[in-house]
């Protein structure tokens, strides 16, 4: 039975009525630079007192040894995981070595060079010696530079009791939402979000200029320079997720569109086995060291950027895809997200509100398969609106963009309506659809405007975000962190770097061996 948005909300609305949306579950990674007092890239090693990288559970390292990556538990509670976000930004920032400060921008401070991003280090395990040449790969693939760029991760799956209830409304039995259904159906929330993704880059976007020093190496960019050392476009959302950002024209011929979980498990696994003659020269051990993990488009999975990811918790020793194909989608990762530089933890509660609506929206939105001319359409908007989306000229499927997110807004309001469960007095939902609304109508409120209006009174981008990270410091140590998290971090932390020792002396074969039987596996 074919169903559209409205059949979905008619027939949820007795259990959306009873709580059932209040079971949705999140957690939040969330990237950021450690720099020095004056806004250079930090240079010191990861802080011991933040315990290992390699083990520990909620702090540790995405590329560079000074990006640090915070991680939430799950909670079915936006303002527990915003708390809890919080608290590590805290403990880190009364454990960071020099004064150092945490970087509140997606785009990079103030940098000298390639070689000034310092690749991460995990130890001595094979394990850890993995993930470290995993980043040397990504060097000699893309340079440091690009994966100093930091992001904000929105982790989010939807109630176990959703599902059955789905596929009675489809006219299916219950015991049809199995796990290869749920597969199928969070794909087509993937497309849809694909589809919708635009709208993000123009609420949420976050990085319309950057530093000068992230130029390094680029002769040739269409960016203007907008205030002293400071280079961007005066419309742009995010240049973060712009071809001078997380984009990767290698991975654009894999054309993966997420029509299915086979298609795309396949997809990623052709492009790790299938060579790539400018990889190939640079070689896989070169004189005795390895360069990189192997010499295909991609050397693992994670190396695939997309600003959408199906998920699953995977145990030790398992790959992403091998979780996948045997167990299903778990839950589904954003990753076209930029630090909001104004707000201490990167994101507020609103935006979760707003996220969840939007991902459910793309969920009981009819979902139609991807051609090529789909995708090819989904890029273009996509691109239009990180470069230019505040140019009132430019347009998103043929019509003005703000005329489009004003419509797209209006189509996810019965969605808040449904997730606020009729109760007038408390409209979280529509309240922080409202706040996006107010910025469709007013392009000054976006965090784009608001960040290159500051840069500009400033006199530059390091120095704006300079004083936004300075007062973010002051205020977040002003305020006293949860003394059990503070208990639990520091346990974490001794805990986490004896797990280290113990994996790095339970190791009984060579790295070769062991890279050879985990892509054999």
């Amino acid at each position: 039975m074919t169903l559209n948005l409205n059949d979905y909300l008619q027939g949820l609305q007795s259990t959306a009525d009873q709580g059932l949306f209040n079971s949705i579950r999140r957690g939040i990674e969330k990237e950021t630079l450690r720099t020095t007092p004056q806004g250079e890239i930090s240079q010191g090693d990861h802080p011991k007192a933040l315990g290992s990288t390699l083990t520990h559970p909620h702090i540790t390292t995405d590329y560079s040894e000074a990006l640090v990556e915070f991680i939430t538990p799950v909670s079915t509670s936006r303002e527990t995981t915003l708390e809890f976000l919080l608290d590590l930004h805290r403990f880190s920032l009364s454990n960071l070595d020099n004064q150092e400060l945490l970087w509140p921008a997606s785009m990079p401070c103030k940098l000298d060079g390639n070689d000034s991003v310092r690749i991460g280090e995990y130890g001595s395990s094979n394990v850890g010696f993995m993930k470290h040449v995993y980043r040397r790969g990504l060097d000699a693939r893309y340079g440091r530079i690009m994966q100093s760029i930091a992001g904000i991760h929105y982790n989010v799956s939807f109630p176990d009791e959703l599902w059955p209830l789905l596929a009675k409304l489809e006219g299916l039995p219950e015991e049809a939402a199995d796990k290869d259904w749920r597969s199928t159906r969070y794909f087509d929330l993937i497309r849809n979000f694909r589809r919708y993704s635009w709208l993000l880059m123009y609420l949420f976007g976050a990085s319309p200029v950057l530093d000068e020093s992230f130029l390094s190496g680029h002769d040739q960019h269409p960016l203007k320079k907008l205030a002293a050392g400071t280079w961007g476009e005066p419309t742009a959302t995010s240049l973060r997720m712009s071809d001078l950002g997380y984009q990767n024209q290698v991975q654009g011929s894999l054309k993966i569109c997420f029509n299915s979980l086979e298609n795309y498990i396949n997809t990623l696994e052709l492009a790790i086995s299938q060579p790539y003659p400018d990889y190939a020269k640079i070689g896989t051990k070169v004189d005795g060291e390895y360069r990189q993990l192997n010499t295909g488009i991609l050397q693992i999975e994670n190396e695939y950027y997309s600003d959408i990811r199906p998920k699953r918790v995977m145990h030790s020793g398992e790959k992403p895809n091998e979780a996948l194909q045997t167990k299903g989608v778990e839950y589904i990762e954003v990753r076209c997200l930029d630090i909001n530089p104004f707000l201490p933890g990167g994101i507020d509660v609103a935006q979760m509100y707003f996220l969840d609506a939007f991902l459910l929206f793309c969920l009981l939105e009819p979902s139609p398969k991807l051609n090529d001319e789909a995708c090819q359409n989904i890029d273009i908007n996509l691109k239009k609106t990180v470069n230019a989306a505040r140019d009132p000229e430019t347009l998103i499927n043929g019509k003005p963009l703000r005329q489009e997110a004003a419509a797209l807004l209006k189509r996810l309001r019965p969605v808040c309506q449904l997730l606020d469960g009729g109760t007038p007095d408390l409209t979280p939902f529509c309240d922080a659809l409202n706040q996006q609304q107010a910025k469709v109508d007013d392009v000054n409120l976006t965090p784009s405007a608001q960040m290159l209006k500051l840069a500009q009174e400033r006199n530059g981008f390091v120095p704006a975000v300079l004083e936004l990270a300075r007062a973010q410091r002051e205020q977040l140590l002003a305020s006293p962190i949860n003394q059990a998290r503070e208990t639990l971090f520091t346990q974490l932390s001794s805990h986490s770097i004896k797990q280290q020792q113990e994996i790095e002396a339970a190791d009984k074969i060579d790295f070769d061996t062991y890279l050879q039987q985990y892509f054999a596996n």
